[in-house]
C-alpha cells in the first residue's frame, strides 16, 4: 500500500482549517463537534486525507475536474519550467502557451477559431452574455439582447451566471438578477413534462414556443449544456439536438454550448457537442481543461462572431473592452497543453467510452437488483442514477436517505457524488465521474461500493 506523507500530528492541520477556512457549498455547524476532512496527497484516482484514509475518488476532486488524475508528474514538470520562462502577463498580449494552447485547441473544434482565456467555468459563461450583449448594442439596435438557458443547467456562481441558473436552490436568496435572461423547459424524458412520441424534438419544440412568446427578434443567444451535470446528469433524448440547432438557425440565435463538465473528454469525445454534430457559435469550458492542475478556462468562438468585435477600429467601444487577470496566467494553457498531449497519447478517449459502457452497464444491473434505482443514464465517464422511493410512481427518495449512500460510501473508502442544492425535492441522482485513466477494476469497485450502500439502506 502507498504510504502517503501524512502529518505525524494532523490535529494542527485540522483545527487551522476548522478556524479559518470558509468551504465551499459547505454548512458548517457540524465542524463544531466533528473534523472537516483534510486532504494531503493524491495518486492516480486514489486520496489520503491527514489522518491516512485511502480513497477512491469517483468525483474526479469532487466537481469532475480531475480528468488525468492525481500525482501527474509530466504536467507539473511542464507548469514548472513555463513559470521559470514566464509565469504571467496580462491577456491585452500574448504568451508561448497561449498561442500554441489556443492553436491546438481550435484544431479539435472545425468551424470555431477564437480562444479567450479567463479563470474559471462561471467567468467564461459571462464573458459570451457581455459578447452577446455587445452585438446586441452594435449591430441590431439594441434588440437580441434575451438570453435563453434551460431549467435544471447550471452556468456558474457570479450573479449574472445565476440568472441562467437553471437551478433553483443554487440561485434562491441571491436575486434580484439581471434582467434578460428567460427559462425554457428541461428534455429530462424520466420527469416528462409531455405525453408524446419523439421527446426529444418535442422538448425542443418547447424551446422554440418561448422564443415566439418573447419574440424572436429579441433573443440573442440560448446557453445549454450538452448533457446536464448538476441537475441530474441528463444526456437529451434523440432528436433534440438536431432541432434545437435547427430552430437557432431559423430565428439567428447564437447557440452557446457550456462544455464546462463535458469537455476535454469527458464524455468519450472531445467535446460533449461533437456527438451530435452540431456546429455552435460559442464553446465555454473550464474544469477539464488543465485537469485540475492549473486555473484555466476558455471562451471559443467562430470567425464570424469574432468580426463583430472588429467592424469600427476607430470606435474606442467596438472592440470587446473586458479583461481577466488571471486568464495572462501561463501556467493555465501550459498545464492545458501537456493534458491534451497526455489524453491523446494514453488514448484516454478511447479508455472513456470503454469505461463509460461498463459503468453504465454494471449501474444497470444494480437496478435489476435494487429498486431504489428509479432511472440510469449517462455518457462516457459521467454518469448517474436516480433514486426513487417508488419505481411506479417515480415519487423521489428522500434526500437525506440519498447523502446516506454517499455517506455509506465513504466510509467503505470510495467518494461519490450526488445532485446537491439544485432542484428542490428531488436532489437525488447519485453521480459518478471517475477520472479519464479508470481501470476496470476500478468501475467495478465503485458500484460494488453503491451495491453494499444500497443494501444496507434496503436493510
Amino acid at each position: 500500500m502507498h504510504a502517503a506523507p501524512i502529518p505525524q500530528d494532523a490535529a494542527p492541520i485540522i483545527a487551522a482549517d476548522r478556524a479559518h477556512v470558509w468551504h465551499h457549498l459547505s454548512q458548517h455547524k457540524p465542524y463544531e463537534t466533528s473534523d472537516p476532512r483534510v486532504f494531503v496527497e493524491g495518486r492516480g484516482m486514489r486520496l489520503w486525507d491527514a489522518t491516512g484514509r485511502e480513497f477512491l475518488d469517483a468525483t474526479s476532486g469532487g466537481v469532475w475536474t480531475v480528468n488525468l488524475g492525481y500525482g501527474r508528474k509530466d504536467v507539473v514538470e511542464a507548469v514548472a519550467a513555463q513559470l521559470l520562462a514566464l509565469p504571467y502577463y496580462a491577456g491585452a498580449a500574448g504568451t508561448v502557451p497561449g498561442a500554441r494552447y489556443a492553436e491546438a485547441l481550435i484544431a479539435k473544434m472545425p468551424g470555431l477559431s477564437r480562444v479567450y482565456y479567463s479563470n474559471s467555468g462561471s467567468e467564461a459563461n459571462e464573458k459570451v452574455y457581455k459578447m452577446v450583449r455587445q452585438i446586441s448594442h452594435r449591430h441590431h439596435g439594441g434588440r437580441k439582447g434575451k438570453i435563453l438557458f434551460r431549467e435544471r443547467d447550471y452556468h456558474g456562481t457570479t450573479i449574472a451566471a445565476l440568472a441562467t441558473s437553471g437551478q433553483a436552490q443554487r440561485a434562491e436568496h441571491y436575486g434580484p438578477f439581471p434582467d434578460g435572461f428567460v427559462s425554457v423547459p428541461h428534455c429530462l424524458e424520466y420527469r416528462a413534462q409531455w405525453d408524446c412520441a419523439n421527446y426529444g424534438e418535442r422538448a425542443a419544440d418547447a424551446i422554440e414556443e418561448v422564443i415566439l412568446r418573447e419574440g424572436p427578434d429579441s433573443i440573442g443567444c440560448l446557453v445549454l449544456e450538452p448533457i446536464t451535470a448538476g441537475g441530474g446528469v441528463i444526456v437529451p433524448p434523440a432528436g433534440y439536438w438536431e432541432k434545437v440547432s435547427h430552430i437557432c438557425r431559423k430565428y439567428n440565435i447564437l447557440l452557446h454550448l457550456d462544455e464546462v463538465v463535458c469537455g476535454l473528454g469527458r464524455t468519450g469525445a472531445w467535446f460533449g457537442y461533437q456527438h451530435y454534430g452540431i456546429q455552435p457559435d460559442f464553446v465555454t469550458m473550464a474544469k477539464g481543461v488543465a485537469a485540475g492542475y492549473a486555473a484555466i478556462s476558455c471562451t471559443v468562438t467562430t470567425e464570424a462572431v469574432f468580426e463583430l468585435f472588429k467592424d469600427a477600429p476607430s470606435d474606442p467601444l467596438c472592440h470587446f473592452r473586458d479583461i481577466s487577470t488571471f486568464g495572462g496566467c501561463t501556467a493555465g494553457p501550459a498545464a492545458a497543453l501537456e493534458t491534451l498531449r497526455i489524453i491523446e497519447e494514453e488514448g484516454l478517449l478511447q479508455n472513456t467510452a470503454q469505461m463509460g459502457e461498463r459503468l453504465l452497464a454494471n449501474l444497470r444491473d444494480l437496478a435489476e437488483r435494487h429498486a431504489v434505482i428509479g432511472d440510469v443514464r449517462g455518457k462516457g465517464l459521467f454518469c448517474g442514477a436516480e433514486l426513487v422511493a417508488d419505481r411506479r410512481t417515480k415519487e423521489p427518495l428522500a434526500e437525506a436517505k440519498v447523502q446516506a449512500v454517499v455517506a455509506d460510501c465513504a466510509a467503505q473508502g470510495v467518494l461519490i457524488g450526488a445532485t446537491n442544492r439544485s432542484i428542490p425535492g428531488l436532489n437525488t441522482t447519485l453521480c459518478l465521474a471517475p477520472a479519464l485513466i479508470a481501470s476496470e477494476a476500478e468501475i467495478d469497485r465503485i458500484t460494488e461500493t453503491i451495491d453494499a450502500a444500497l443494501s444496507r439502506l434496503a436493510a
